[in-house]
């Protein structure tokens, strides 16, 4: 894996939110106490979300020191703030206290990373959620692109409360013009995604048409009355995750996951290296981290994750446009996807799918 991602830049925020959906990451994992889950960290979201089951251990691991120091600055904020500071600090909501509520944050973030951030103020100041190049890319389509194919009128019809044959309606007559589906296809392209949003290096294995596949997983999810309360969507289209938060920042959440915050640890280095110092896990939360392997090192990979594991273990995670399933090659594993509902209910409807691997008692 050092080797496939050597050329990849580590040094700024690639995504500053947790792009895949913790509801159905938190259905498929099913975290609950006794469990030793490890976690791939991206933005922290989904690490945080998995102290709801109550978990003995969370490890949130990510080969980008700067994507756990994002880690690191969420959780001070836990422990800083209340709910509604919080809100205010990430930049989930607008405020003119940042300067006030950093003074509070810092005192719980190392020396270190005291100064990280305070190279980088300028970051918090215009709230770090929106700091991730994965971020800015959807802030250029909204603000360079959109405007040309739909009015803000529009975008407001589309997440309206409505029937499901209304839905489908207002999507086939009203959305997919053809204006629509040509800026679409160039900004989704792989040339115009690799350069503003994803590492080129991310889509090596991609074997598709990406601009094709993305427009259809739209076309197949905005058709449908779950886009009307998917807050990602409404993100990518509006700038804000409106009222529908990510589990980890819902007010009935907050003060749980902030009661469990010490049972949070932050690892740097690949997966695989956290089992030399935690041992065996039982869960495993892994993103969409095969999407970058060739099948060789994903079966390499694969194998030794199963085989650190403690029965019966659970391994959740996402195929982007590269189909790569565990349980598919020769472990003592099985799909489990069965357990997690329709696959129209995921709010990351960009993705291929999302994959539940078990294995049984050993």
């Amino acid at each position: 894996m050092e080797k496939q991602l050597a050329d990849v830049r580590h040094d700024y925020i690639r995504y500053a939110n947790c792009w895949e959906d913790a509801d159905l990451l938190l259905k498929g994992l099913d975290p609950s106490p006794g469990d030793r889950i490890l976690s791939i960290a991206s933005a922290g979201d989904n690490s945080f979300a998995l102290l709801l089951g109550d978990p003995d251990l969370v490890v949130a691991v990510d080969i980008n020191p700067v994507q756990l120091e994002l880690v690191r600055l969420k959780k001070a904020a836990f422990q800083a703030l209340n709910y509604q500071q919080c809100l205010e600090f990430l930049g989930f909501r607008s405020s003119e206290q940042i300067d006030k509520h950093w003074e509070l944050v810092k005192v719980k973030l190392s020396p270190d990373s005291q100064e990280f951030w305070q190279g980088r103020m300028e970051e918090i100041k215009r709230g770090v959620i929106h700091q991730g190049k994965f971020e800015r890319y959807f802030h250029t389509f909204r603000q360079k692109v959109l405007p040309f194919i739909h009015r803000k009128s529009t975008i407001d019809a589309l997440f309206a409360p409505k029937s499901a044959s209304d839905q489908a309606e207002f999507c086939n007559k009203r959305w997919f013009n053809r204006r629509w589906i040509f800026l679409f296809k160039i900004f989704f392209s792989r040339k115009v995604m690799g350069a503003l949003g994803r590492d080129p290096k991310f889509l090596n294995e991609v074997k598709i048409r990406v601009s094709s596949f993305i427009l259809n997983q739209a076309r197949l999810h905005l058709s449908t009355v779950y886009c009307q309360k998917n807050y990602f969507l409404h993100y990518i289209l509006k700038g804000d995750f409106g009222e529908d938060l990510p589990p980890y920042m819902r007010k009935e959440n907050y003060e749980l996951i902030r009661g469990r915050l010490d049972r949070l640890e932050i690892f740097e280095g690949l997966a695989e290296a956290a089992f030399a110092k935690y041992a065996s896990f039982n869960k495993f939360n892994l993103s969409n981290i095969f999407e970058y392997m060739d099948e060789e090192l994903f079966t390499q990979v694969a194998a030794s994750f199963d085989s650190h594991s403690s029965r019966p273990a659970r391994f959740a995670y996402w195929n982007l446009m590269v189909p790569r399933k565990m349980h598919d090659l020769s472990l003592n594993l099985h799909s489990g996807e069965n357990l997690v509902g329709e696959r129209a209910e995921d709010k990351g409807f960009f993705y291929m799918d999302f994959n539940l691997s078990l294995g049984d008692e050993g």
